[in-house]
């Protein structure tokens, strides 16, 4: 991977790859902090946390507009602070306070922040796929430059409305990009014990869409393939899929390991956790003297003082009373 690397270093430049690194950095920040104080079972959201997905959020993301939309999956944390969206509101939503996002009724798998142009996350597997479709379509009618982006889970490949979705965004050219984090688990479910191929991104091509196998660890290659499909997108060509093969260190839900519950090898966990996909960078840019290791602690140090901060105020906000149960449930 250090030859990857290298390679994008060389095109994109030593200060797009300190940005990717501190991003990263920040959305890995953010999750374990909630590994902190998940304990203290005053959080009653459930959680499914990015750690080990990192490059995937923070390489796509780069390249969006504030006003494009986005469409994501239970695992949405990463993608809706990739995107813009305030860590307090964050936090306070995963508390149920009136300071969170949806006024504390969505909860960790809910968030939406319509100015952000995330309209709202699905728990339903494949559930937000046709609504990105939808939106794309709604942009290319209307003239609008917007273009849609939407990230789904290896299980999610498995249910009908990927392929819907995918044959209906094809014949109509639209500005939507797929991005497939394969983590090789649907909840305890390995890959190879639920489909016959190995390959997601070939089902795109099934459909006449241009699809590409991506290094989900490798922040520089996931960024370099989104700037292809975000690209194609804008430019009216039509929808892409990107299937960035990655890993989840902690279990499908909660902060716990799914190596303490025997659903997965510890041994395949810590190959995994080898490849940390900010380390690689870290490492490599303290080798190339561009960045030192005081530098890297002094972002760290930054980024947890504001997490720090945001995740003491949430706490501290108000729960919502029996007079609000109805509020912002209903459009009228």
């Amino acid at each position: 991977m250090t030859d990857t690397i290298q390679t994008f270093l060389a095109r994109q430049g030593p200060q797009r790859l300190r940005e990717l690194l501190r991003e990263m950095l920040y959305l890995r920040r953010f999750e374990e902090k909630i590994v902190e104080v998940y304990p203290r079972q005053d959080m009653k959201s459930p959680v499914h946390l990015y750690i080990g997905q990192e490059a995937v959020a923070a390489g796509c993301c780069a390249h969006l507009h504030r006003d494009d939309y986005l469409f994501t999956n239970h695992r949405s944390h990463g993608h809706c602070l990739a995107k813009g969206a305030d860590p307090f509101s964050l936090y306070a939503e995963f508390y149920g306070r009136v300071d969170g996002c949806c006024h504390g009724k969505g909860g960790s798998m809910h968030p939406a922040y319509p100015e952000l142009g995330i309209l709202g996350t699905s728990a339903i597997v494949g559930g937000g796929i046709p609504l990105a479709v939808g939106a794309a379509l709604a942009a290319k009618l209307t003239g609008s430059e917007r273009i849609a982006i939407c990230f789904f889970g290896d299980g999610a490949a498995e249910q009908g409305s990927l392929h819907e979705s995918l044959g209906f965004a094809s014949l109509k050219k639209l500005p939507v990009v797929f991005v497939c984090e394969n983590n090789l688990y649907a909840v305890a479910s390995p890959l190879g014990q639920r489909q016959p191929a190995s390959s997601i991104a070939d089902r795109a091509r099934a459909h006449a869409l241009p699809a590409c196998e991506v290094d989900g660890n490798d922040v520089g290659a996931v960024y370099e393939a989104a700037a292809a499909a975000v690209g194609r997108a804008r430019a009216g060509d039509g929808p892409s899929l990107l299937e960035c093969r990655t890993y989840r260190w902690k279990g499908h839900v909660g902060p716990d390991c799914d190596s303490l519950r025997g659903c997965r090898d510890k041994a395949e966990i810590d190959r995994w956790i080898a490849r940390c996909p900010i380390k690689l960078v870290s490492n490599f840019l303290q080798a190339q003297q561009l960045l030192t290791e005081e530098e890297f602690r002094q972002w760290q140090e930054e980024i947890d003082g504001q997490l720090d901060t945001a995740l003491t105020r949430a706490r501290a906000s108000k729960l919502p009373g029996a007079e609000e149960l109805l509020q912002h449930v209903y459009r009228s």
